[in-house]
């Protein structure tokens, strides 16, 4: 048995990792989760298979206007709201400086340059915001911290950063297999341009209002998930499904040629990848951040892990 499939092995390395572990203790009383907290855990412990984010009950449009706080932003940030519900996404244009990016990216070399950091999965630089206070700092911007709160009506707490240098070439995906919560839809993520993108340097992709489509949790892609192991397909498996879904119910997909200092934020379940990169010489510097909301719980559903905070 390949030891990625065997969840012992993941029970021993949350044991060693059980105060990050905490976070989940009052969410897991909460919600009536009766389980160790270094167990396996996924979508098969619980009861539904349904946001319950007030965005994703009713529609934003007629709903927001009505929440209090709504006239604390802009005009430009209450339209981009108000079609939340439809589109699952906004960008908000120029949010950072010149100077915050390169800022970054100052800070992102810098971290390769000691080794600190290191490409994981091919192309990703995981967790800078653990290794670096300015990172950190980007990650609590107040203007985003208000608006994600906002959104999905709880406190959004940074989950992890994912940095690129060139483009993901991801194929098509939902966040919400990969990060988890229960109840569904408590998460968000942002992706930040760290400087102009090229058309030919693989540019971020998405298929507005596919974060209506129905959760895609492990029961509906993989098999013969048992007590001891996790089931016998893979993930390109899933990527496969997701195709199939986007063909079935014709989905437009748009790419986002972002100017340095945009900012594009996404619903959980929203579909969303990378294109595919045609010309090899040019970068696609960026950086995404995941937010949870901190009273659900928090997991991940391919591994059936939970989240180490």
């Amino acid at each position: 048995m390949n030891l990625k499939h065997f969840k012992p092995v993941h029970w021993v390395y949350n044991l060693l990792h059980y105060k990050q572990l905490l976070h989940n203790r009052k969410a897991y009383k909460k919600y009536n989760l009766h389980k160790p907290l270094f167990a396996s855990i996924s979508s098969k412990d619980f009861p539904d298979r349904e946001s319950r984010a007030w965005l994703d009950t009713g529609d934003s449009a007629v709903l927001a206007p009505q929440k209090e706080g709504f006239q604390q932003f802009s005009p430009q940030i209450q339209q981009k709201i108000l079609q939340w519900s439809n589109n699952g996404y906004m960008v908000l244009e120029n949010h950072f400086s010149p100077a915050d990016c390169d800022a970054v990216m100052h800070e992102i070399e810098t971290l390769m340059k000691k080794g600190i950091l290191q490409f994981k999965w091919g192309n990703k630089l995981m967790f800078a915001n653990k290794r670096s206070a300015l990172i950190r700092k980007i990650t609590q911007d107040a203007a985003i911290s208000k608006l994600l709160n906002f959104l999905l009506d709880k406190e959004m707490v940074p989950f992890q950063t994912i940095n690129f240098i060139a483009g993901s070439g991801q194929r098509a995906h939902s966040d919400s297999v990969h990060m988890t919560t229960y109840p569904l839809g408590y998460l968000l993520a942002i992706w930040i341009a760290l400087e102009d993108v090229h058309p030919d340097s693989g540019p971020l992709f998405y298929y507005p209002g596919s974060h209506k489509l129905p959760y895609l949790l492990n029961n509906d892609w993989n098999t013969n998930s048992s007590f001891l192991s996790l089931g016998k397909h893979d993930y390109p498996d899933y990527e496969d499904m997701i195709e199939e879904l986007l063909q079935k119910n014709q989905y437009k997909r748009e790419e986002l040629i972002a100017k340095k200092g945009d900012v594009l934020i996404w619903h959980a379940n929203l579909v969303h990848g990378g294109t595919p990169i045609k010309n090899p010489a040019l970068t696609r510097k960026s950086m995404v951040v995941h937010y949870y909301a901190s009273d659900v719980i928090k997991y991940h559903e391919i591994t059936e892990r939970p989240s180490l905070m």
